[in-house]
């Protein structure tokens, strides 16, 4: 049963326990949305098995060398990036039962978003390896140093900021994995890539849609919520060894850079909310309101300034090749 809004009189009234209770049947219903609309692939099928060779070790195989990859300089560093935000899963698992609990809708939510984001990272080592586009041993290194680290939610005090988080963390991740793809070069990695954006992409809808919801029972804890996500945002894979400088190489090369979080993650998500155009808010809300678009200001001149100087370098670039 859902609570009625009305017996809020105040944001202060909405806690993690209430909230779950009354967003329980939008889970339910959200969840039946996306079953029904999931399709269910294998991961075996998207690997092209028979490029596989035995590596240098106990086998006596070949060992690795750059020059066996297909992908891209770029590719092969955003590939990596992704796959060891993956690997963490158990984390991310351990984070969400935590906050949305085991129990009912939630919980089989929560079991099921974990048992298909598992196969994007089965079905992105198995390439990976297969394919020879990555340094096995360095990638084996990375996952144990990473996933030694473990991972901590920046919203783990509300849920209404992890909900708000993953709303934006999965349209990011969708749009990551995308254009890695594009960028790889090779038809089968592309491939591979967009059938694990589509699953971003519905779960990207489910978060979407329950945000909808709360900002219909608590408008102003909701808007302060987004604020502070949008304001704090940054992926889930920060704390990857060297995960700097390679963000670094995918925003030159078109992977996620601050233009593309701003036009094609940011943006989106708070249009189909009507976040900025939101009305009916306390004053705590408005500001939040005004704060978020103020930002947001901000962050597009931000874009625009790294769009400059992406252009001046690839313009350097070219000059000294036609030279």
């Amino acid at each position: 049963m859902t609570l009625d809004p009305s017996a809020a009189n105040g944001p202060d009234e909405w806690t993690d326990t209430r909230l779950l209770f009354a967003l329980e049947e939008v889970v339910e219903r959200e969840l039946n949305r996306h079953l029904a609309v999931a399709k269910d692939w294998m991961p075996h099928e998207y690997v092209p098995w028979s490029e596989g060779r035995d590596f240098d070790g106990p086998l006596g195989g070949e060992a690795w060398a750059p020059e066996q990859s297909k992908v891209s300089d770029v590719g092969r560093t955003a590939l990596v990036v992704n796959l060891l935000t993956e690997d963490n899963l158990p984390s991310y698992h351990h984070e969400i039962a935590t906050i949305f609990g085991r129990d009912g809708a939630w919980g089989t939510w929560v079991h099921r978003w974990t048992a298909e984001e598992g196969r994007h990272g089965i079905v992105m080592r198995d390439y990976l390896l297969t394919t020879r586009a990555v340094d096995p041993v360095q990638l084996e290194n990375f996952r144990m140093a990473h996933m030694s680290e473990g991972f901590e939610s920046d919203n783990r005090h509300s849920m209404l900021h992890s909900v708000a988080y993953v709303a934006f963390q999965e349209l990011a991740t969708r749009i990551s994995h995308r254009n890695t793809g594009h960028e790889s070069g090779d038809p089968v990695c592309d491939r591979m890539l967009a059938r694990i954006a589509t699953d971003e992409n519905l779960h990207m809808v489910f978060y979407r849609n329950l945000l909808r919801a709360a900002f219909e029972l608590a408008p102003d804890q909701t808007m302060r919520a987004v604020r502070d996500v949008v304001v704090g945002f940054r992926m889930p894979g920060h704390g990857i060894p060297g995960f700097e400088r390679a963000a670094a190489r995918m925003a030159v090369g078109g992977i996620y850079n601050l233009r593309i979080h701003h036009d094609d993650v940011v943006q989106p998500v708070l249009r189909n909310l009507k976040a900025l155009d939101l009305g009916g808010l306390g004053a705590e809300g408005q500001k939040a309101q005004e704060e978020l678009g103020t930002f947001l200001s901000g962050l597009d001149a931000e874009a625009a300034l790294f769009d400059e100087r992406l252009a001046a370098r690839r313009a350097r670039i070219a000059a000294r090749k036609a030279g």
